[in-house]
């Protein structure tokens, strides 16, 4: 699969270069030339094109930025995207599961005006008027990209070879998509990913039409902007890896083709496609590394203070940090002290209450009975565990140190933690925890009450400390190590988080920590601390820890939301998300697409796997319905809109995280191209393009033509008319819903249910 070689700048003047032109007394070259200077002269007289490129952007512009600053409020996800800007500002470091690109935009706009990031973007409804936030210079940021890139769709349909309605069509559908429109009006970070993922296909595109003269000045110099855009894309979200994928598969083809001895070109040396395969390696995948981990060292070196991110961050990253509560508030632990545990990853507190594990769990499967051992995510006196050391302590308030083995007494119901050789109630692989009474624990059951301290990245001999200590608590007997996840528990332990034996030790999601000693009074000695220096951690170390933090906790986001949707909703538009509703006037804001639009562009695309499958079929039955000029645009260049259509759907499928309408936007972008070229394909019949040889002969006629060479027209005029239905109704439908697209005006009930075509959840106000 490759995208197309022809351009519209070959092909769409129908006037093709007249015998008279060429004189047969004159050489080759001179016939080269003057085919040459008529191609300029075609590319010169473009003004329908670059007329309607106009009006687009300035279409697009007005799209986006009316009523921009409407409504003065937070509205839906502007809560973090706002916040991680003002964090920005104030140097103050935050967590977050996306990289830092687009976020850094937004400071960048609120640097721009001097804000200084003082509102913290708390509540959806907060008002920006009160709190004199810039909120329309954060929002002039994705308002612009999205409007750019409605004449990027143009100019990828344009490049690709279409004619003008496949062009109007493609974009005309970006243009008027509500969705898109909605998504890129806000603080969110969608219209930089999906700008991007467009100008990554653009330059691609431009990068594959100078195959034939590699190594040039415009070679490399669209080889790099791919892999720019490219980087752009994923380091604004990770799904950009989707657009790698769409483009990294024709780039293998095109590798692949290189390699063909029998390649019209020429054969390539093994040197030669060693210096192909290097150009693309260092344009496509070192390059956009690079510039990936640039964004990361620039977000590192901005955030520089102690903020709600430290909590995410081994003590040695917080180290880096001025002000850290953790560093600062560290205490050294004792033997007798009641101790609060923490989950690094999960953030419940080790608990325990009087209830008994059910004797069956669902699968059949018996337990011991014993008392529950659970994962509470609030503070509680069931959270509360007295040191103990294994064995008798030669002297008094002896500190804990790295490699001690402690015992753990639940202070409520004064029985001692252990872990046996029973399935877990959700990991069969698992042990489960419980508690005895302290008789049985100092008797019979002392040693599976045994558990080894062992501070990550600690030295021997290291005092155990509150905050500070990440540790891991490894049962003596089993080797297992204390684990907890993200799955509740049923009814029976109310929900709570399951704590289980994890016989895998050296995974990183057995990490605890010590949150607070709840027995040392206030003004004790212990609790005075000494000034800490900050320290210095190497970037890439620092790089690795944080994206492991990332993708565990955006691999966690699988709780409930009431807008959640799954993928194969999206392509039919089934629901929506209502991100912001005031009573007093009436208004909402609610993210829908274009309903006749996405309509169109799902149905085109099952269209153009239909097309595809009954030509494969012709062929096996000796059928031959199409030119070959017609088949390679319809393989290879649709075909490269609808595998990016694929690339950036269908993986939504495997995950198991929360998921939204918005992720299908890029999809949709991908759709909307592959719409554009069928139009093309159905309405308007491509001509014989070679209709004169090398030296500017007419060809003879050719009687055995394919179906579609012989049906073959000039005519515009029914894919012009399809265009102008499409736009009728896209633009009917964009109008329709524009009320709930922009905020206002307001709509009475019976507007609203008017507007409920399938049943989406619009809100009712009072």
């Amino acid at each position: 699969m490759s995208t197309p070689s022809g351009s519209v700048r070959q092909r769409v003047p129908k006037k093709k270069i007249s015998s008279t032109t060429i004189d047969n007394s004159d050489s080759e070259t001179e016939i080269v030339q003057k085919i040459h200077s008529e191609v300029k002269a075609v590319k010169r007289s473009e003004w329908d094109y670059k007329l309607a490129l106009v009006v687009l952007t300035i279409a697009a512009f007005a799209t986006r930025f009316w009523g921009i600053s409407h409504p003065n409020q937070v509205v839906f996800d502007e809560v973090h995207f706002g916040k991680f800007a003002s964090y920005y500002l104030q140097r103050t470091y935050f967590f977050d599961v996306h990289p830092p690109f687009g976020k850094l935009l937004f400071a960048f706009a609120g640097w721009l005006v001097g804000y200084k990031g003082e509102f913290l973007f708390d509540n959806i409804g907060d008002s920006y008027i009160t709190n004199k936030v810039p909120y329309v210079a954060y929002r002039s940021m994705p308002a612009m990209m999205g409007a750019m890139t409605v004449p990027t769709v143009f100019l990828i349909m344009w490049e690709s070879g279409y004619s003008l309605p496949a062009c109007l069509t493609a974009a005309g559908l970006v243009l008027f998509d509500n969705a898109h429109i909605g998504q890129t009006r806000l603080i969110l970070l969608d219209a930089t990913l999906i700008l991007f993922m467009a100008v990554s296909i653009l330059c691609y595109i431009r990068f594959y039409k100078l195959r034939h003269a590699p190594f040039g000045r415009k070679w490399w110099k669209w080889l790099l902007l791919t892999g720019v855009s490219l980087s752009c894309v994923i380091s604004t979200k990770y799904v950009g890896v989707f657009t790698f994928f769409s483009i990294g598969v024709p780039v293998l083809f095109d590798l692949w083709d290189l390699l063909d001895v029998n390649r019209r070109q020429g054969t390539l040396s093994l040197p030669e496609f060693g210096k192909h395969f290097a150009a693309r390696a260092i344009g496509l995948v070192i390059v956009p590394f690079l510039l990936y981990l640039f964004w990361f060292q620039v977000h590192f070196a901005i955030l520089t203070k102690s903020g709600p991110g430290d909590d995410f961050m081994t003590p040695e990253f917080q180290e880096t940090l001025s002000d850290n509560i953790m560093t600062m508030q560290s205490t050294t632990i004792q033997y007798g002290d009641l101790i609060s545990m923490k989950h690094k990853d999960t953030r419940v507190y080790l608990h325990s209450h009087p209830d008994k594990y059910p004797l069956r769990y669902d699968d059949g499967r018996i337990s011991s009975q014993g008392q529950q051992v659970t994962g509470y995510p609030h503070n509680d006196t069931n959270n509360h565990w007295e040191i103990l050391p294994g064995t008798d302590l030669p002297t008094p308030n002896q500190a804990v140190k790295n490699g001690d083995i402690v015992r753990l007494r639940h202070l409520v119901t004064d029985t001692v933690l252990l872990t046996h050789d029973v399935a877990s109630p959700f990991f069969p692989t698992n042990q489960e925890f419980s508690t005895v009474p302290v008789d049985i624990a100092n008797t019979d059951r002392y040693n599976d009450t045994l558990f080894e301290i062992k501070i990550e990245h600690g030295k021997a001999g290291q005092e155990f400390k509150t905050m500070s200590s990440h540790f891991k608590l490894i049962h003596v007997p089993t080797k297992v190590a204390m684990w907890t996840h993200t799955t509740p528990l049923p009814d029976w332990a109310y929900k709570q988080a399951e704590i289980n034996g994890n016989k895998n030790s050296q995974q990183t999601s057995n990490i605890w920590y010590v949150e607070e000693i709840p027995s040392l009074p206030e003004g004790s000695e212990r609790l005075k601390k000494e000034a800490r220096k900050i320290k210095h951690v190497p970037f890439l170390k620092k790089y690795f820890e944080l994206q492991r933090a990332m993708f565990f906790h955006n691999n966690a986001l699988t709780s409930s939301h009431p807008y959640a949707s799954q993928p194969i909703s999206w392509p039919f538009l089934l629901r929506g998300v209502s991100f912001w509703t005031e009573n007093d006037t009436r208004q909402q804001i609610y993210f829908l697409g274009n309903p006749l639009g996405w309509w169109l562009v799902s149905t085109l695309l099952a269209v153009f796997a239909g097309i595809i499958g009954a030509d494969q079929l012709a062929l096996r039955r000796g059928m031959d319905a199409l030119d070959n000029r017609t088949r390679s645009r319809l393989y290879n260049s649709t075909g490269f809109f609808f595998l990016t259509w694929a690339s950036h759907y269908i993986p939504f499928f495997i995950m198991g995280r929360q998921l939204f309408l918005h992720h299908y936007l890029p999809a949709h972008l991908a759709s909307a191209l592959v719409t554009g070229a069928l139009i093309e394909f159905i309405f308007n019949v491509e001509p014989l393009e070679d209709d004169f040889d090398s030296k500017g002969n007419k060809k003879p006629e050719i009687k055995a033509r394919p179906v579609r060479e012989r049906l073959g027209t000039q005519s515009l005029l029914a894919a012009w008319g399809a265009t102008g239905l499409i736009y009728a109704a896209v633009g009917w439908s964009f109008f329709y819903f524009a009320p709930l697209t922009y905020g206002k005006p307001g709509l009475e009930v019976n507007q609203v249910v008017a507007r409920k075509w399938l049943n989406y959840d619009l809100h009712f106000a009072k």
